[in-house]
């Protein structure tokens, strides 16, 4: 019988923390970066940008989007933990792309219609608004604010 997502995780972890040894890091992270990017399961955040565990913050959530609350997160890890770069990563065929509100409330049902999904027509212009909001939000001045979009079929980055 195929054991659930929650037992492999519990398995897992058993094995880690069985072999685990405190790096004695703090929270702030080394390379004083924060990362906002998808949830899509495709993205490696650490393998796919050379990141070790307490290299950076990563901020992730449908589409990758500087929405209000990733605003709550980097401002919390910009002045409670020091960061000054944030990177924002779009990424090709996302799932929000050329999608609509209109589309996706019809989709998933009538109690979805409080919810704004964000969906966008285009992923560079998307990172571009996402870039903006972080380099014009007064709580977040002296952060250094770069985007990229990451394709999934080649798993190389393009700067927008």
């Amino acid at each position: 019988m195929p054991k659930s997502a929650v037992e492999e995780i519990l398995r897992a972890n058993a094995a880690w923390a069985a072999s685990f040894a405190d790096t004695g890091r703090t929270a702030a992270p080394e390379r004083r970066l924060v990362l906002v990017t998808c949830m899509d399961a495709r993205i490696d955040v650490f393998r796919c940008f050379g990141l070790e565990l307490g290299d950076a913050h990563v901020i992730r959530n449908a589409g990758g989007i500087v929405d209000d609350d990733a605003l709550r997160s980097l401002v919390v890890s910009h002045h409670l933990l020091g960061t000054r770069e944030a990177v924002v990563i779009g990424h090709t065929e996302c799932g929000l792309l050329g999608a609509t509100n209109d589309e996706l409330h019809a989709r998933i049902g009538p109690e979805s219609e409080s919810i704004d999904f964000h969906p966008f027509p285009d992923v560079a212009e998307r990172v571009r608004a996402s870039v903006e909001t972080i380099r014009t939000t007064p709580l977040l001045a002296g952060v250094e604010a770069t985007g990229f979009v990451y394709d999934v079929r080649s798993g190389r980055l393009d700067a927008v």
